[in-house]
């Protein structure tokens, strides 16, 4: 057998398989980076730890895009994770066009009468009136109960 044919049954016998597991392992591994991540972040929202909260659904943001693309629906929830760890901290100005981004990525990768959307626009609603917002407030609400009345 010559080394020509040796090196190339070694690369398609172990190289070559190990080399597909390892590119598909990474996405795997991050995918239960972000979950963890995610968790962690929900567990220190529902403490009351928004600011620590904040920090870790930053990093729990960068693994999804990363991870899944800009505009996967799981990037919406990082979104929504740190637009209500801003909220908890009072940064109303930086968690609205995190919510907002978050809609528009459930409407278009969901559809917009997603149950997804509905809890989205309560979450902007609620920013609203924390703001002042009233009437638009009062529209995404009536726009969210809209959505849950038809997914009944």
């Amino acid at each position: 057998m010559s080394l020509y044919v040796f090196l190339r049954r070694v690369l398609v016998s172990f190289f070559l398989p190990f080399l597909l597991l390892t590119t598909l392992m990474p996405a795997s591994a991050q995918q239960a980076l972000w979950m963890g991540l995610t968790a962690k972040v929900e567990m220190l929202i529902n403490q009351g730890r928004y600011a620590e909260g904040a920090k870790v659904a930053q990093e729990a943001l960068k693994v999804a895009e990363d991870t899944f693309g800009p505009d996967h629906p799981v990037v919406g929830f990082s979104l929504v994770f740190l637009g209500q760890a801003y909220i908890g901290q009072g940064k109303y100005a930086e968690a609205e066009p995190l919510l907002k981004r978050a809609l528009s990525i459930y409407e278009k990768a969901l559809r917009p009468d997603h149950p997804q959307v509905a809890t989205t626009l309560e979450k902007m609603a609620y920013l609203y009136k924390k703001t002042g917002r009233w009437d638009e407030a009062k529209r995404l609400e009536e726009r969210a109960q809209a959505i849950r009345s038809r997914n009944q």
